[in-house]
């Protein structure tokens, strides 16, 4: 998995490419890291670019959640597509999570 981080004045977007797994836990530590905002900030997780996801992947999302809900931060996610957003919809993590249209 790779991504990019991009600041707006009131919002972080994350963008994911690739293939999120296993794997990808100390890369995932950095994405944690740029939740380093003031509380009421929103951060937004891009998930078109992303072309499959594990269950680990899966629950890195849920770490990233837990991670804003104590920062006191806004958390979404958009743009999943096809098998990722079938796994998403399958592990009901759609009703746990913002998903921005």
């Amino acid at each position: 998995m790779d991504f990019t981080v991009q600041d707006a004045q009131d919002s972080t977007e994350i963008r994911l490419h690739g293939r999120m797994t296993f794997s990808d836990h100390d890369t995932f530590r950095s994405v944690i890291a740029a939740f380093e905002r003031p509380a009421g900030h929103r951060m937004v997780f891009d998930l078109s670019g992303l072309d499959f996801v594990d269950s680990s992947g899966l629950g890195m999302f849920i770490i990233a959640r837990d991670t804003a809900q104590k920062k006191s931060l806004d958390f979404a996610m958009r743009g999943a597509r096809d098998d990722v957003h079938r796994l998403i919809t399958v592990a009901k993590l759609h009703k746990m999570f913002t998903i921005d249209a």
